[in-house]
């Protein structure tokens, strides 16, 4: 038999709240088709260096991309096992309205 494990919040909320942002999700949609240099996201995404750099810094942080060096360059990944957790998560949610319970606990 299968043990429940209890999600980390504490991690979930630190991802979602990475996510609450138009230019971390370009770079997340970016990043979907495979590894990207950081020159490849400035171009891309048409931002100056520090601000791609601070995005990518909040996302690394999160743990939602990984990075490599080569050289001068680094190159970014996502982290397939935070966007797992984040659909694990939330395939986890009900389907179904939840007032139905609201009437059994305060009726």
């Amino acid at each position: 038999m299968a043990v429940a494990t209890t999600p980390d919040l504490e991690a979930i909320t630190r991802r979602f709240r990475a996510l609450g942002d138009e230019h971390r999700l370009k770079i997340i949609d970016l990043l979907r088709s495979g590894e990207r240099c950081v020159c490849e996201l400035t171009d891309a995404l048409d931002v100056g260096q520090s601000l791609l750099s601070f995005h990518l810094r909040t996302l690394r942080d999160a743990g939602l991309v990984t990075d490599r060096r080569e050289g001068r360059w680094a190159y970014y990944t996502l982290d397939a096992d935070a966007f797992a957790q984040l659909e694990d998560f939330v395939g986890a949610l009900p389907s179904t309205k939840l007032s139905t319970n609201a009437a059994r606990c305060c009726g």
